[in-house]
């Protein structure tokens, strides 16, 4: 990078300064439009919480989440539950510190990931977008026409990413759990 930077900076001085000028006035304003989208989302989370609203959200998932993470408490679910509605709302960084204290609660002092916390981590990088807000908060400041016509395809493509996760992700536990029986 520096070595092009130096190169540009010889032959096209003026282009160079004013484009990188360009690019940094561009990232400033992509940070002041995610700040606010966070500052939204995150302010309906908090709310979501301090009404009780995630506790019911916890109930609703629980079999869901029973199934996925056997052995966590009621606190980890509860966590989860958050975790995976803002993932669903597609605010990836607001449901982080909700995955962080899951994972916090899931972890055994071994020193490895247990299948659990292999599960968050795996359903969290797959998530299934139910409105990928982030993406269209960016397409909207960047002048899109229409930026919600990304619904239906991110529904879709993440549907079936989350799922095949989860069954790749069920299906080495067995594979794994298989090998350390004849190993």
């Amino acid at each position: 990078m520096l070595l092009g930077s130096a190169v540009l900076l010889v032959i096209n001085p003026e282009e160079t300064l004013s484009s990188m000028l360009d690019a940094s006035a561009g990232a400033v304003e992509l940070c002041i439009n995610l700040c606010g989208i966070y500052a939204v989302w995150l302010g309906l989370l908090e709310i979501l919480d301090a009404s009780g609203l995630s506790d019911k959200l916890a109930k609703l998932l629980k079999p869901l989440i029973k199934k996925l993470f056997k052995g966590a408490d009621e606190k980890v679910h509860k966590d989860i539950a958050i975790n995976l509605s803002a993932n669903m709302l597609g605010l990836g960084n607001a449901a982080t510190p909700y995955g962080i204290k899951a994972m916090k609660g899931m972890d055994d002092q071994s020193g490895i990931a247990t299948k659990s916390m292999i599960m968050l981590m795996v359903i969290n990088a797959t998530s299934i977008q139910l409105l990928p807000t982030t993406t269209i908060g960016l397409r909207a400041a960047a002048g899109s026409v229409s930026p919600g016509d990304i619904i239906l395809p991110t529904l879709i493509s993440s549907f079936i990413t989350c799922l095949s996760a989860i069954c790749l992700v069920i299906l080495c536990g067995k594979i794994f759990k298989g090998k350390r029986k004849h190993g």
